[in-house]
Protein backbone atom coordinates (compact mmCIF):
# COMPACT_ATOMS: atom_id res chain seq x y z
CA UNK A 1 0.00 0.00 0.00
CA UNK A 2 3.02 2.47 0.53
CA UNK A 3 4.43 1.79 -2.81
CA UNK A 4 0.96 2.77 -4.27
CA UNK A 5 0.95 6.04 -2.26
CA UNK A 6 4.52 7.07 -3.31
CA UNK A 7 3.76 6.07 -6.66
CA UNK A 8 0.52 8.35 -6.58
CA UNK A 9 2.08 11.67 -5.03
CA UNK A 10 5.05 11.25 -7.58
CA UNK A 11 2.47 11.28 -10.47
CA UNK A 12 0.72 14.08 -9.75
CA UNK A 13 3.26 16.23 -7.85
CA UNK A 14 4.64 15.45 -11.98
CA UNK A 15 1.45 16.65 -13.17
CA UNK A 16 1.79 19.81 -11.77
CA UNK A 17 5.35 20.78 -11.88
CA UNK A 18 5.77 20.14 -15.52
CA UNK A 19 2.34 21.73 -16.21
CA UNK A 20 4.03 24.60 -14.96
CA UNK A 21 7.44 24.65 -16.35
CA UNK A 22 5.17 24.51 -19.45
CA UNK A 23 3.64 27.95 -18.39
CA UNK A 24 7.21 29.35 -17.66
CA UNK A 25 8.32 28.44 -21.08
CA UNK A 26 5.90 29.96 -23.25
CA UNK A 27 5.63 33.40 -20.42
CA UNK A 28 9.15 33.68 -21.24
CA UNK A 29 9.19 33.64 -24.71
CA UNK A 30 5.93 36.16 -24.49
CA UNK A 31 8.58 38.29 -22.08
CA UNK A 32 6.06 37.68 -19.06
CA UNK A 33 9.56 37.93 -16.62
CA UNK A 34 8.00 38.24 -12.76
CA UNK A 35 4.98 35.55 -13.63
CA UNK A 36 7.38 32.86 -15.22
CA UNK A 37 9.72 33.76 -12.19
CA UNK A 38 7.22 32.97 -9.44
CA UNK A 39 5.78 30.23 -11.43
CA UNK A 40 9.76 28.76 -12.24
CA UNK A 41 9.97 28.96 -8.25
CA UNK A 42 7.37 26.67 -7.49
CA UNK A 43 7.67 24.43 -10.71
CA UNK A 44 11.39 23.86 -9.41
CA UNK A 45 10.25 23.49 -5.66
CA UNK A 46 8.07 20.42 -6.56
CA UNK A 47 10.12 19.22 -9.09
CA UNK A 48 12.88 18.92 -6.16
CA UNK A 49 10.51 17.54 -3.62
CA UNK A 50 9.31 14.90 -6.55
CA UNK A 51 12.95 14.01 -7.26
CA UNK A 52 14.15 13.88 -3.46
CA UNK A 53 11.24 11.15 -2.52
CA UNK A 54 11.56 9.10 -5.56
CA UNK A 55 15.22 8.64 -5.43
CA UNK A 56 15.47 8.32 -1.22
CA UNK A 57 12.62 6.27 -0.55
CA UNK A 58 13.42 2.68 0.89
CA UNK A 59 11.15 0.99 -1.84
CA UNK A 60 12.85 -0.55 -5.01
CA UNK A 61 10.34 -0.69 -7.82
CA UNK A 62 10.04 0.23 -11.02
CA UNK A 63 6.54 1.71 -10.70
CA UNK A 64 8.39 4.54 -9.11
CA UNK A 65 10.26 5.28 -12.28
CA UNK A 66 6.83 4.38 -14.56
CA UNK A 67 4.58 6.85 -12.37
CA UNK A 68 7.78 9.92 -12.60
CA UNK A 69 7.74 9.55 -16.25
CA UNK A 70 3.90 9.14 -17.05
CA UNK A 71 3.06 12.35 -14.66
CA UNK A 72 5.77 13.92 -16.82
CA UNK A 73 3.83 12.85 -20.11
CA UNK A 74 0.78 13.58 -19.06
CA UNK A 75 2.15 16.95 -17.18
CA UNK A 76 3.22 17.94 -20.80
CA UNK A 77 -0.02 17.10 -22.29
CA UNK A 78 -2.28 18.78 -19.85
CA UNK A 79 0.76 21.98 -19.86
CA UNK A 80 0.01 22.66 -23.08
CA UNK A 81 -3.25 22.26 -23.60
CA UNK A 82 -4.12 24.81 -20.86
CA UNK A 83 -1.24 26.91 -21.79
CA UNK A 84 -3.25 27.43 -25.41
CA UNK A 85 -6.66 27.85 -23.86
CA UNK A 86 -5.46 30.44 -21.06
CA UNK A 87 -2.42 32.36 -22.42
CA UNK A 88 -3.66 34.34 -25.09
CA UNK A 89 -1.37 35.57 -27.99
CA UNK A 90 -1.15 36.83 -31.02
CA UNK A 91 -0.74 35.27 -34.56
CA UNK A 92 0.33 37.01 -38.14
CA UNK A 93 -1.09 35.47 -41.22
CA UNK A 94 0.00 35.88 -44.84
CA UNK A 95 -2.27 34.40 -47.27
CA UNK A 96 -1.64 34.06 -50.91
CA UNK A 97 -4.61 33.88 -52.57
CA UNK A 98 -4.78 33.00 -56.45
CA UNK A 99 -6.43 35.84 -57.91
CA UNK A 100 -7.25 39.51 -56.63
CA UNK A 101 -10.86 40.03 -55.73
CA UNK A 102 -12.28 43.07 -53.57
CA UNK A 103 -15.04 41.08 -52.67
CA UNK A 104 -13.66 38.31 -51.46
CA UNK A 105 -11.38 40.52 -49.12
CA UNK A 106 -14.34 42.70 -47.63
CA UNK A 107 -15.40 39.46 -46.50
CA UNK A 108 -12.66 38.90 -44.66
CA UNK A 109 -12.41 42.62 -43.34
CA UNK A 110 -16.68 42.22 -42.93
CA UNK A 111 -16.05 39.75 -39.93
CA UNK A 112 -13.86 42.08 -37.89
CA UNK A 113 -10.73 41.15 -39.18
CA UNK A 114 -7.76 44.16 -40.39
CA UNK A 115 -6.36 42.74 -43.68
CA UNK A 116 -3.68 44.82 -45.20
CA UNK A 117 -2.77 43.61 -49.49
CA UNK A 118 -0.27 43.17 -51.46
CA UNK A 119 -0.13 42.39 -55.04
CA UNK A 120 2.89 39.30 -56.30
CA UNK A 121 3.95 37.15 -58.37
CA UNK A 122 3.77 33.58 -57.75
CA UNK A 123 5.30 30.55 -59.81
CA UNK A 124 5.47 30.74 -63.73
CA UNK A 125 4.77 34.54 -63.12
CA UNK A 126 1.66 33.85 -62.44
CA UNK A 127 0.15 37.14 -60.37
CA UNK A 128 -1.02 36.99 -56.85
CA UNK A 129 -2.37 38.88 -53.67
CA UNK A 130 -0.96 38.54 -50.49
CA UNK A 131 -2.79 39.49 -47.76
CA UNK A 132 -1.64 40.34 -44.17
CA UNK A 133 -3.93 39.28 -40.98
CA UNK A 134 -2.77 40.10 -37.32
CA UNK A 135 -4.83 38.27 -34.93
CA UNK A 136 -5.41 37.15 -31.53
CA UNK A 137 -4.97 33.55 -31.20
CA UNK A 138 -8.41 33.10 -30.19
CA UNK A 139 -9.75 34.28 -33.40
CA UNK A 140 -7.32 31.87 -35.59
CA UNK A 141 -9.66 29.04 -36.82
CA UNK A 142 -12.66 31.02 -37.34
CA UNK A 143 -9.85 33.30 -39.81
CA UNK A 144 -8.79 29.83 -41.83
CA UNK A 145 -12.56 28.90 -42.18
CA UNK A 146 -13.66 32.29 -43.37
CA UNK A 147 -10.11 32.02 -45.84
CA UNK A 148 -10.61 28.70 -47.08
CA UNK A 149 -14.34 29.26 -48.29
CA UNK A 150 -12.99 32.12 -49.95
CA UNK A 151 -10.14 30.50 -51.70
CA UNK A 152 -9.91 26.69 -50.80
CA UNK A 153 -6.03 27.03 -52.18
CA UNK A 154 -5.23 29.78 -50.30
CA UNK A 155 -1.37 29.69 -49.24
CA UNK A 156 -1.27 30.33 -45.47
CA UNK A 157 1.43 30.97 -43.33
CA UNK A 158 0.88 31.65 -39.67
CA UNK A 159 3.30 32.85 -36.95
CA UNK A 160 3.04 33.55 -33.12
CA UNK A 161 3.70 37.43 -32.62
CA UNK A 162 5.76 38.52 -29.98
CA UNK A 163 5.39 42.01 -30.32
CA UNK A 164 2.08 44.44 -31.78
CA UNK A 165 2.05 48.08 -32.12
CA UNK A 166 -0.30 50.69 -32.94
CA UNK A 167 -2.83 49.64 -36.42
CA UNK A 168 -6.22 47.42 -35.99
CA UNK A 169 -6.37 43.24 -35.17
CA UNK A 170 -9.32 41.54 -34.09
Amino acid sequence: MKILSICLIIFFARIVDVSLGTFVTILTVKSKRVLATILGFIDVIIWFLVVREALTTDIRSLWIAISYALGYAIGTFIGTTLSNKLINGKVSMQVVLDEKNESKINEIRDKGFAVSQVNCTGKDNVNKLMLFIELDKKHLDEAKKIINKIDENAFMVINETKYVVNGFFK
